[in-house]
């Protein structure tokens, strides 16, 4: 079959966590290389969160770390939110131009990650052109969970083997969707598309990519492969 879509996923694909990241650091009191070490650390010697979600098992890990003196669920509970989100001003440079420029050579786009319910709107305001948006925390299922590949299927209407799956994790993005039948591609950067590249899995990418930006280039070598 052709393939006619890709979906993508959202944090360190779409976009840049160093921001939130380290608005996370600043809330905590800790200086921001700090937490940006101890991140690295976490993300280093964890195959995942048990859960697959993005943020608050490895902000839990992190904290403990680097600020075991306070309680993080009350400090939580005391500012009033529970996670620190991403702006639009946090996307990739290269995150609209990829998208338009797989869309203008045909495919079907779409984003789909494991992001809490305000990524919605960012994401919708953003200008990202796409058909279809799935976010974990409004579907009610997180990655690696093969339920949620399931979405992706059942809101596009296409089989897996026509849909190409773009994501920075070998855990949450790269084994499951080639679990699913679809073909992944790898995005190496951020922590876990850094950390990761090498992991048991990695080889399930069927294309690995730096940037978003070498993509649509590179779109044809999966149709021959």
């Amino acid at each position: 079959m052709p393939l006619t879509a890709v979906f993508f996923d959202i944090g360190e694909t779409l976009v840049d966590e160093t921001e939130p990241w380290g608005r996370w650091a600043d809330w905590v009191g800790v200086p921001r290389h700090t937490f940006s070490a101890a991140l690295g650390a976490v993300v280093a010697r964890a195959t995942g969160p048990p859960d697959g979600s993005r943020v608050m098992p490895f902000l839990n890990r992190i904290v403990e770390l680097v600020r075991p003196d306070i309680d993080l669920d009350a400090l939580l509970r005391e500012r009033g939110h529970a996670e620190a989100g991403f702006t639009v001003d946090d996307l990739y440079p290269d995150a609209l131009e990829t998208l338009v420029a797989v869309r203008e050579l045909g495919y079907r786009v779409g984003i789909a990650g494991n992001q809490p319910p305000l990524a919605d709107g960012v994401i919708r305001a953003s200008g990202l052109p796409h058909e279809w948006l799935l976010i974990s925390a409004i579907e009610k299922v997180q990655k690696p969970d093969p339920a949620f590949f399931s979405r992706i299927t059942e809101v596009s209407g296409l089989p897996a083997s026509e849909i190409i799956y773009v994501g920075d994790r070998v855990d949450n993005d790269v084994v499951p969707a080639h679990q699913a039948g679809m073909v992944p591609v790898h995005v190496r950067r951020g922590p876990w598309g850094t950390l990761q590249a090498d992991w048991p899995g990695a080889e399930c990418a069927a294309l690995r990519v730096n940037t978003l930006r070498e993509l649509p280039a590179r779109l044809s070598e999966l149709s021959l492969s």
